[in-house]
C-alpha cells in the first residue's frame, strides 16, 4: 500500500497485487499502482514500494532513532551539571566553615569558658561570648536556615507572574498583528488574567510554604520567604562581627596572665579557628556572589538549557535542591541530580505552580537538539511521569491552560519514538485524555470553519486557544498512528474517528483564502495524515478502519470539497486523493466513493490537466484502484467523461508516472467493466503499438503492467489483428514470443516486487494458444509456442513447480493477502501447459482479470 509523505514506513497497506477489497464475478487480475513508502510522516525519506508487492517489516531496532545515545548531549557536558558542581564545591567550603566551627565551639566551652572563665579578662569574655552565640547559632541552625532558604524558592509568586506574563505578552503579540484589538480590550484580559490567578488560589485547599504566615496580626514581615533573606543577612552580619572581633584581639593580644600558662595559646587558637571559620563562610558567600551575580552562572545554564524564561525560577530550585543534598548528606549526593529528574518530581507535585515549572523543564528539554534523545529516553522510563503527563492533557481550568498545553508538547514528543508511544497509548484512558484536545469549545468553530476575518473577530475576552491544543492533539494521534496497534486504539475510542473526520473539513472560504492563517490550514492537514494512515493500516484492523471511515457520511463529502477548493493547497489534494485510494480497496467505501457526485469527475480533471506531476500520478492512482474488481467504478469513469478512452491512450507517450497509472487504469477498465461498456471500450485497442514498446523495451513494474493491459486488450481482437498490430510495431511473432520467454527465464521465482509478472505472461500465452486455431490463421503462434528451441513447455513447467500464494492475490496490506484471485495462478499454469501440449485451440473469446 501506499503512504506518501506523510505515512510511516509501517503502514502501507498494499504492495503486490492491486489494492482491492472486493471480489466478483469479472475474472481475476492484478493491477500495479506504486506509492511512495517513507519513513515518517514528514520524515522525507526512506525507499519506495507498490500496492502490488507484499513488503516485509523492518525488525526491531533497525529504524533510526531508536539507538543507544550517550550520557552526553550533542557531545558536551548536560549544562545543568555545572550547578551540581557549583553546589559541590559551596558544600566543601560550608562543610569545613561548620566543622571549624564546631571545634571552635568545643573548644571554648570545654577549656576556655570551662577552664579559664574565672581569670579571662572581661572583654575576652563577652568577645569569646558574643563569637559563641552568632557562630554557634548558625553552624548548629544551618540545616533549619537551608530549610527556610529551600522553601523561600518554591514560590508561588514567580510562578503566577511568569504564567500572567506569558499570556500578557502572547495578548500583546496579537495586538501588534491585529490592530483591530483596543486598549480596552488589553485591560479586560489583563482583569481576567488576574481574577483567574486569584481564583486559582483561592482554590488551593494547603498551604504553600513560602507563603505561609508564621505570627497572627503580620501581615508579609513573617511569611517564610522572608525568614529566609532575614537569616542570610544575619548569617553574614554574624561572621563580619566575627572576624572583627577575632582580627581585634589577634591585633592587641593583651590577654591577662594570672598563673595560667596555658590561658593564652588558648585564646590565640580560639580567635584563630573562629577567624578561619568566618573567612571560610565568608568566601563561601563571596564565591556565590561571584558566580550568581557577576557571572550569572544561573543565565548561562539556562541559556545553554533553553529553558526561556522560565529558566531562572526553575534553575533556582534546582540549585537549592541540590545544595541541600549536598548539605544534608555527603557532598557528592547533589551531583548525582539531574534537571529531567527533578522536574518529573515536579509534575507530581500537588501545587500548580511547581507543576508549571516541571513540565516547562520537560517541555524544553524535550523539543531541544541537543536534549531531546536522552531528556525522552529518561522520561519514557518512568511510568508514573508518564501517567501524569497524560493526565494533564485532561485539565481545562483556564489557570491550567499552559501546564496542559506543555503537557500536550511532551506527549508529542514522547509519541515519535515507539517504544514511548507504546507506553503512552498503553495507558488506560490515554487516547481518551488524547481526544479532550480536539475539543473546539461549545460554539467555537473549528479550525475548518475559521477564516481570517471570523478569527479577527472573535470575543477579545475568549482567553481559551482551542485550536492550538487541537494541533497538538491531532500531532499526538498522528504520530501515534504509525503503530499498528495504536490504530486499532484509534478506531475503537468512541467518537474520535468522528472528530477527526470533522477536522477534514476545509470550507471553501478557508481553502480559497490567500491570507489564511497558517494554523488553520495545518488543522486540516494533519487530520487528513491521521485518516491516511488509519486507511492505510494493516490486516484486519486496517479493514476495519477503512470500512469505519468510509461508513462516516462526511468523509468523502469532505474529501471533495478538498480536491475542488484546494488548488492553492497541493499537500491537502495529495492528501485527499491518497485515502481515496486507501478507502477504494474496501467494497463498500469503493462503491460509496464512486456514488458520491463529483469525485471521479474530479479525478480525472485532475489527471488529464493538471501541470503538477505529482498531483497527476496521484489522480491517476486513485482511478486505478476504484476501478479494480468494480464494475460500478468503472462504469462511474466512462460515464464522467466522454471519449475517456483517447486521453489515457494519449498519456501512454508521457514518460513519467503518468504512463504507468494510465495502463493500470486502462488494464482495469477493460477488465471489470462489464458487456455494456465493451463498444465504449474498443477504442482501447489504440494502444497497442505504445504497449507492445513498452513490453519490448520496459522492465520491472512498467513491464508488468504493459504484458497485463496486452492480455486486455487482445480481448477485443483476434489472432490476425493482433499479427498485425506487431508488424505495424516492427515486430514479428518469434521476436514477440521470446520477450515472453525471457522475462519468465527472468523470473524463475516469485519476485517481490512485481508478484503479477509472471501470472500476465502466462495469461498471454493461453491467449496466443487459443487465438491460433490448430487449422491455420492464427499467425503460427502454436508452433512457435511449442518450439523446442524456445523451450516455453519447459519454462511452464518449471513455473509450475515454484507457484507462490504472493501470485495469488490482488491486494496486499503490508505482507498479508486481502483479496485472493478468482483462479488460482497454479491453475492458469496448467491450462497454459495443457494448451501448449495440445497444440492450442479452441475460440479466442473470453477475459483475463
Amino acid at each position: 500500500m501506499k503512504s506518501g509523505k506523510g505515512a510511516d514506513a509501517g503502514e502501507p497497506i498494499e504492495d503486490g497485487g492491486e489494492t482491492m477489497i472486493k471480489t466478483r464475478s469479472a475474472p481475476p487480475t492484478l493491477e500495479i499502482v506504486e506509492h511512495r513508502v517513507v519513513g515518517g510522516l514528514g520524515s522525507g525519506g526512506g525507499g519506495s514500494t507498490s500496492f502490488n508487492q507484499p513488503w516485509r517489516e523492518m525488525t526491531p531496532g533497525s529504524g533510526s532513532g531508536h539507538g543507544g545515545s550517550s550520557g552526553r548531549r550533542g557531545g558536551r557536558e548536560p549544562p545543568e551539571k555545572r550547578l551540581t558542581l557549583f553546589a559541590l564545591r559551596l558544600a566543601v567550603l560550608e562543610k569545613a566553615a561548620s566543622g571549624l566551627g564546631k571545634l571552635d565551639f568545643a573548644w571554648a566551652t570545654v577549656v576556655l569558658l570551662g577552664g579559664f572563665a574565672s581569670d579571662l579578662k572581661i572583654t575576652d569574655f563577652w568577645c569569646i561570648t558574643v563569637i559563641l552565640v552568632g557562630e554557634g547559632a548558625r553552624v548548629f541552625s544551618r540545616s533549619h536556615e537551608l530549610e527556610w532558604q529551600h522553601h523561600a524558592t518554591l514560590t508561588s509568586t514567580a510562578g503566577n507572574a511568569l504564567r500572567t506574563s506569558s499570556r500578557f505578552f502572547r495578548h500583546v503579540a496579537r495586538t501588534i498583528f491585529k490592530p483591530r484589538a483596543t486598549a480596552a480590550s488589553l485591560a479586560r484580559v489583563r482583569a481576567v488574567q488576574f481574577q483567574r490567578q486569584i481564583v486559582g488560589m483561592m482554590k488551593q485547599r494547603t498551604w504553600h510554604a513560602p507563603d505561609v504566615p508564621l505570627l497572627p496580626y503580620t501581615g508579609w514581615v513573617f511569611v517564610s520567604k522572608k525568614i529566609s533573606w532575614l537569616l542570610n543577612w544575619l548569617q553574614v552580619l554574624s561572621a563580619f562581627a566575627c572576624v572583627a572581633l577575632s582580627v581585634m584581639r589577634l591585633w592587641k593580644q593583651d590577654f591577662q596572665d594570672q598563673g595560667k600558662d596555658n590561658m593564652r595559646p588558648a585564646l590565640l587558637l580560639f580567635y584563630t579557628l573562629a577567624l578561619l571559620e568566618a573567612s571560610l563562610f565568608l568566601l563561601e558567600k563571596v564565591y556565590w556572589w561571584w558566580k550568581m551575580s557577576v557571572r550569572k552562572l544561573l543565565d548561562q545554564v539556562s541559556a545553554e538549557c533553553e529553558l526561556g524564561p522560565y529558566g531562572l525560577v526553575s534553575l533556582k530550585r534546582f540549585f537549592y535542591d541540590a545544595y541541600s543534598q549536598c548539605i544534608d548528606g555527603s557532598i557528592f549526593d547533589g551531583i548525582k541530580m539531574d534537571l529531567v529528574t527533578f522536574a518529573e518530581d515536579l509534575i507530581l507535585s500537588d501545587f500548580l505552580d511547581e507543576q508549571l515549572i516541571g513540565v516547562r523543564i520537560l517541555q524544553q528539554l524535550a523539543t531541544s537538539k541537543g536534549s531531546a534523545r536522552d531528556t525522552l529516553r529518561k522520561l519514557g522510563t518512568n511510568p508514573r511521569s508518564i501517567e501524569r503527563v497524560v493526565e494533564m492533557l485532561n485539565w481545562r481550568r483556564p489557570d491550567e491552560e499552559e501546564v496542559r498545553q506543555c503537557a500536550a508538547e511532551v506527549v508529542s514528543k514522547l509519541a515519535g519514538k515507539r517504544q514511548n508511544a507504546l507506553r503512552v497509548s498503553g495507558i488506560p484512558g490515554a487516547i481518551e485524555s488524547i481526544m479532550s484536545l480536539l475539543y473546539t469549545g461549545r460554539g467555537a468553530p473549528t479550525s475548518s470553519t475559521i477564516t481570517t476575518k471570523g478569527a479577527a473577530a472573535a470575543e477579545p475576552d475568549r482567553m481559551y486557544d482551542y485550536l492550538q491544543f487541537n494541533l497538538l492533539g491531532l500531532r499526538i494521534l498522528k504520530k501515534l498512528a504509525r503503530d499498528h496497534d495504536n490504530c486499532g486504539k484509534i478506531g475503537n475510542a468512541r467518537g474520535l474517528l468522528a472528530k477527526i473526520v470533522e477536522f477534514s473539513h476545509a470550507s471553501q472560504a478557508l481553502l480559497l483564502n490567500p491570507s489564511a492563517t497558517d494554523s488553520q490550514v495545518r488543522a486540516v492537514k494533519r487530520a487528513l495524515q491521521v485518516i491516511k494512515m488509519l486507511v492505510y493500516t494493516t490486516g484486519a484492523t486496517g479493514k476495519t478502519l477503512r470500512r469505519d471511515v468510509a461508513e462516516n457520511v462526511f468523509t468523502v463529502s469532505n474529501l471533495r470539497g478538498v480536491l475542488q477548493h484546494g488548488h492553492q493547497h497541493m499537500e491537502l489534494q495529495k492528501l485527499a486523493m491518497d485515502i481515496l485510494t486507501g478507502m477504494a480497496m474496501d467494497q463498500r467505501a469503493n462503491e460509496t466513493i464512486a456514488g458520491t457526485g463529483g469525485v471521479v469527475k474530479l479525478l480525472l480533471s485532475i489527471f488529464f490537466n493538471s501541470q503538477e506531476l505529482e498531483l497527476g500520478r496521484e489522480a491517476s492512482e486513485a482511478l486505478a484502484m476504484l476501478a479494480l474488481e468494480s464494475e460500478t467504478s468503472c462504469s462511474a469513469i466512462l460515464k464522467a467523461r466522454s471519449g475517456v478512452i483517447d486521453p489515457l491512450v494519449s498519456a501512454l507517450e508521457c514518460h513519467d508516472a503518468r504512463c504507468l497509472n494510465a495502463m493500470r487504469l486502462l488494464r482495469n477498465l477493460c477488465a471489470y467493466s462489464g458487456e455494456e461498456h465493451r463498444t465504449r471500450l474498443s477504442a482501447v485497442t489504440k494502444a497497442m503499438p505504445a504497449v507492445l514498446r513498452a513490453t519490448m523495451t520496459g522492465h520491472s513494474k512498467i513491464l508488468e503492467v504493459s504484458v497485463g493491459l496486452t492480455t486486455q486488450i487482445c480481448q477485443f481482437m483476434d489472432g490476425d489483428q493482433f499479427a498485425a498490430e506487431l508488424r505495424g510495431a516492427g515486430l514479428d511473432k518469434r521476436a514477440y514470443v521470446q520477450r515472453l520467454a525471457g522475462i519468465l527465464r527472468q523470473y524463475k521465482y516469485p519476485e517481490v516486487t512485481v508478484p503479477r509478472m509472471r501470472r500476465f505472461v502466462v495469461q498471454q500465452v493461453i491467449w496466443l494458444m487459443k487465438s491460433s486455431p490448430r487449422r491455420g490463421g492464427g499467425g503460427g503462434f502454436v508452433e512457435l509456442l511449442r518450439d523446442r528451441e524456445l523451450g516455453m513447455e519447459r519454462l511452464l513447467e518449471a513455473i509450475a513447480d515454484t507457484t507462490s500464494e504472493v501470485e495469488c492475490y490482488h491486494v496486499f496490506s503490508g505482507s498479508v493477502p486481502l483479496s485472493r484471485h478468482r483462479e488460482s495462478f497454479s491453475a492458469i499454469v496448467e491450462t497454459a501447459l495443457h494448451l501448449v501440449a495440445a497444440g492450442g485451440g479452441g475460440s479466442s473469446e473470453g477475459s483475463f482479470g
